[in-house]
């Protein structure tokens, strides 16, 4: 199955100038869904013990491919968001910084973490979750997402990381 005909291009969204990778048409249908979970599962990390899945696209993959795993869930937030006590990262934006947290308690230290996202562009979202994630003493087992826009420095920005991607857009 071609995932890719599962994108639709929204021009000038979020702003002018962007053209947005909607991934809706490929949620909306169930068999484009479970060929995308399997395929995320087929990806050999080597032995995983959690996913992590960046809010909320992220969490879209990230708890069915865990279930999948049979491996437990752990959400990556925007501030604020989880009601325990967490472990934060900041980063840079173009303009400006945000931050990403999870809860303390989410990973052990050791373990493999397989994080994942449905989109990857510039990397600075993935890179600081990868951070935290590592700030925690648990140990990064890959970057999996769904689409890669390969004509933006993601995947350099992730190195050395393993980076996989279900659909690469050329640029």
């Amino acid at each position: 199955m071609d995932l890719a005909a599962f994108l639709r291009d929204v021009p000038d969204f979020p702003k002018p100038g962007i053209l947005f990778k909607d991934i809706t048409p490929l949620l909306a249908d169930p068999g484009a869904m479970a060929v995308a979970i399997d395929r995320l599962a087929a990806l050999d990390f080597g032995p995983v013990h959690k996913v992590a899945a960046i809010e909320s696209r992220g969490f879209l993959f990230g708890v069915p491919l865990a279930m999948r795993l049979g491996r437990g869930f752990v959400p990556v937030r925007k501030p604020g968001k989880l009601p325990w006590k967490t472990s934060r990262i900041e980063y840079v934006l173009e303009y400006g910084t945000d931050a990403v947290e999870i809860h303390q308690d989410a990973l052990q230290r050791g373990e493999r973490v397989l994080l994942v996202d449905d989109l990857l562009a510039t990397g600075g979202t993935m890179g600081a979750a990868c951070e935290l994630v590592e700030a925690c003493g648990a140990m990064v087992a890959g970057c999996a997402f769904v689409v890669e826009l390969g004509f933006l420095p993601g995947r350099e920005k992730l190195a050395p990381r393993r980076v996989e991607s279900l659909i690469r857009i050329p640029g």
